[in-house]
C-alpha cells in the first residue's frame, strides 16, 4: 500500500483594486514536510486580470508573482527569507496581506503523489474550466 501525504497548500491570487476586492487565481503554493516539498507555480491569465482592470501593470506583477517561487526554492538567491526553513517560508508566503499579491486561507490535503498535486491543483483552483465542444 503507498503512504499517504498531508500537505498544506493557499492559492494564490491577484487583486488589481484592493478596495473592490475582486480576484484571480493566478497560482499555487504547496508545503509537505513529509517530502521535503515546498513548491509554487503561477499561471496568469491576462484577460481575466485586465476584465477586472484594463489598467493593470502586468510586467509589475509578474515580477511580484516571481518572487514566490524563488522564496519556495530557497537560497541566497530569495534573500533574508530565502535562509529560512521550507516551513517558515511556507508560513511567511502565506501571512495575511492587504496588497495586490494575496493567498487563500491554507487548506490541508493527503495525497499519494506529490509529484502531480500542483498540476491537479492548478486545474482544479487556478485554470479556467473548458465547456465540452458542441456536437
Amino acid at each position: 500500500m503507498r503512504d499517504h501525504f498531508t500537505y498544506d497548500y493557499a492559492i494564490i491570487r491577484v487583486v488589481p483594486r484592493v478596495e473592490r476586492a475582486e480576484f484571480v487565481n493566478v497560482g499555487v503554493i504547496v508545503s509537505c514536510q513529509q517530502d521535503d516539498l515546498l513548491e509554487a507555480r503561477i499561471e496568469l491569465d491576462n484577460a481575466r486580470l485586465f476584465a477586472l482592470d484594463p489598467h493593470l501593470d502586468l510586467d509589475a506583477v509578474r515580477e511580484h508573482l516571481a518572487a514566490i517561487p524563488a522564496i519556495c526554492r530557497g537560497g541566497d538567491a530569495a534573500g533574508p527569507i530565502g535562509r529560512l526553513s521550507r516551513r517558515e517560508r511556507f508560513d511567511w508566503l502565506v501571512a495575511p496581506r492587504s496588497t495586490m499579491i494575496q493567498t487563500s486561507p491554507v487548506h490541508s490535503g493527503r495525497c499519494v503523489d506529490t509529484a502531480t498535486l500542483i498540476e491537479h491543483l492548478l486545474q482544479t483552483m487556478v485554470r479556467t474550466p473548458r465547456t465540452p465542444a458542441s456536437k
